[in-house]
């Protein structure tokens, strides 16, 4: 058979017509990634003046609270709608005081943000382990994370986020019976309108590294792997949404996102109310560093990246990639 004829066969499918440009290959993208999809994490610290990058998260920084308005300013500009703030306290105690402070850090920022962009939607972050001087997201009785304990913190720190201004208030600390305890307090408190973002799924995860380095979080005894779900379990992660769901949550979260690409889709199938995913710490700075070294093209693996979020069935994406991400869908 001659060479001719092996090239003008006609019995097999031509995939690669609808590849042949950008332009063809936008047309039937079947997974569009947008900056509306985004939601930003900061870290914001007591102070003036502060913007320290982050060493282990190269283009990410701690910030004080009069660099907000430039924070606002930048999200509005690359129409990216949500931020979630984690706080830096300025002291922290067995208690974890400053979580729910009324003056705390992270309730300061809300009211900074919302007089910078009332649009702007401010997730707060709900747990005690920034906050802890032991580490731990709950309280401390006879030297283990006492569950039950905790609910009552937890539950007054979302009240308190909620009336410094912000739209969500999304618990991470991963006790059991957490959502229906927030639920509670913010109804009664008359805050029935707050929604809540649950990190329903988020496992005892080795790409929470650089995060605990920016927020000064890691545990001072022991680890979280009592509390946050085992990596080899996927089915218990539905269970874990389903019973947010029922106790009140109104998005849920699978944490983080690229090692539980299946999580995620399985949730996405079982579950029709909004899903969040974390594009955590570690998996932004595995491609910063493989980049700097040029082991990967950066920008085509961030957006890669998201969009396999996206695909898998996020509708929410948290990410540290959100600004630059941005910026590159818009060219």
């Amino acid at each position: 058979m001659s060479i001719v004829q092996l090239t003008s066969r006609e019995g097999f499918a031509r995939h690669r017509r609808l590849r042949r440009s950008e332009g063809l290959r936008r047309l039937v993208a079947e997974t569009r990634l947008s900056p509306s999809d985004f939601v930003y994490p900061l870290f914001v610290s007591h102070g003036a003046g502060v913007r320290e990058e982050i060493e282990a998260m190269p283009g990410q920084y701690r910030i004080s609270l009069d660099q907000i308005a430039r924070e606002a300013e930048d999200l509005r500009a690359l129409t990216i709608p949500a931020v979630l703030l984690f706080g830096l306290p300025a002291s922290k105690d067995a208690q974890g005081t400053e979580a729910y402070a009324e003056d705390g850090i992270v309730q300061e920022a809300v009211r900074a943000f919302k007089r910078a962009d009332p649009e702007l939607v401010v997730i707060t972050d709900v747990c005690l382990c920034e906050y802890t001087d032991h580490g731990h997201c709950g309280l401390i009785v006879d030297g283990e994370v006492d569950n039950d304990a905790s609910l009552d913190l937890l539950a007054r720190t979302a009240v308190s986020h909620a009336r410094a201004g912000a739209d969500i208030v999304a618990p991470s600390d991963m006790m059991d019976g957490r959502v229906e305890a927030i639920r509670e307090e913010l109804d009664d408190a008359g805050y029935t309108q707050t929604p809540i973002m649950a990190y329903s799924a988020k496992y005892a995860s080795a790409f929470y590294g650089p995060f605990r380095v920016a927020a000064d979080s890691a545990p001072q005894f022991g680890d979280r792997r009592g509390y946050q779900m085992d990596p080899p379990n996927a089915r218990e992660a539905l269970r874990e949404i389903e019973a947010d769901i029922e106790e009140g949550a109104d998005i849920v979260m699978v944490k983080p996102a690229l090692p539980y690409l299946d999580v995620l889709s399985r949730a996405r199938q079982e579950f029709d109310v909004p899903l969040a995913a974390y594009n955590v710490s570690g998996e932004y700075s595995m491609i910063k560093a493989a980049a700097e070294r040029g082991w990967i093209d950066g920008r085509r693996a961030t957006l890669e990246t998201l969009t396999a979020i996206k695909r898998a069935g996020a509708d929410i994406i948290i990410t540290y990639h959100a600004k630059e991400a941005a910026r590159w869908l818009r060219e």
